[in-house]
């Protein structure tokens, strides 16, 4: 029998973990209509429209209780049905080129895992400097390639040592935090978990962690990493960023004393 000229592309899995996240999932799926088979949204208990939003744009609802975002993305890789899987979260989504990259991996691939930029929107401005932008993940993987590990929150998807990777043009846009008020409630939402995974790792807090550290990520944010252009906006991110430094050590002290 002749070979094809023109095989099957490979069918792809998006995967989403979600939580109340009504204001963003819509527009995440939507983005994926172009390029994904399937896509499961793994939920831990969302009491707010995200299911039922999800389910009415055709994706599959699973329920799994929250163990920690490691965790959770690595079970919403556990149930994808295809060769190919995109993970991505629900405050995500794809830009029309990154899309159509996908769409030529489908048909012609290349690699193991695929790597993309992530550009985050804040406060309704795309951020390019200060560290934020290319913000390079690695988030398209054949199945079994790749699991995704780090320190809770701050999760990565990790290939095995033998995969490579190749770099797709587009960008993931990151809609992250629509005003100031967010910002702070996610460095305090993010640095509890941060401090708790410090406590269990038994890593001691000094007063270089304290005073130090803080300063040293504003300088490194602001100055090297050229958030200063991004106006007042860079001036921001440095601040708050400098902030979540300093507030992850003292919750990680208060823990080790009992408070």
């Amino acid at each position: 029998m002749m070979k094809s000229d023109n095989p099957e592309p490979l069918k792809l899995s998006a995967v989403i973990i979600t939580l109340n996240e009504e204001a963003n999932i819509q527009r995440c799926i939507q983005s994926l209509l172009i390029v994904a088979d399937e896509v499961v949204v793994v939920d831990s208990g969302s009491t707010d429209l995200t299911q039922d939003l999800a389910t009415s744009m055709g994706a599959k609802v699973i329920f799994h209780p929250f163990e920690g975002h490691i965790q959770q993305k690595n079970f919403a890789l556990s149930v994808a049905s295809f060769p190919l899987i995109l993970s991505l979260d629900a405050d995500e989504a794809l830009s029309p080129e990154l899309a159509t990259s996908i769409c030529e991996v489908k048909h012609s691939p290349a690699a193991m895992c695929y790597s993309m930029n992530r550009m985050t929107n804040y406060c309704g401005k795309w951020i390019r400097h200060g560290g934020w932008y290319p913000d390079i993940k690695v988030r398209l993987i054949r199945s079994g390639k790749a699991c995704w590990d780090g320190v809770n929150p701050h999760d990565k998807l990790t290939p095995e040592p033998n995969a490579d990777i190749r770099h797709l043009k587009g960008d993931l846009l990151h809609y992250s935090i629509n005003s100031l008020a967010d910002h702070l409630k996610q460095i305090d939402y993010f640095t509890t978990i941060a401090a708790r995974e410090r406590v269990k790792q038994s890593k001691p807090v000094g007063i270089h962690h304290l005073l130090l550290n803080p300063a040293a990520k504003f300088i490194k944010d602001y100055f090297l990493r050229g958030g200063f252009r991004d106006g007042l906006t860079g001036f921001a991110i440095a601040s708050f960023s400098a902030w979540a430094s300093f507030l992850k050590y003292m919750k990680t002290a208060f823990l080790y004393r009992g408070l």
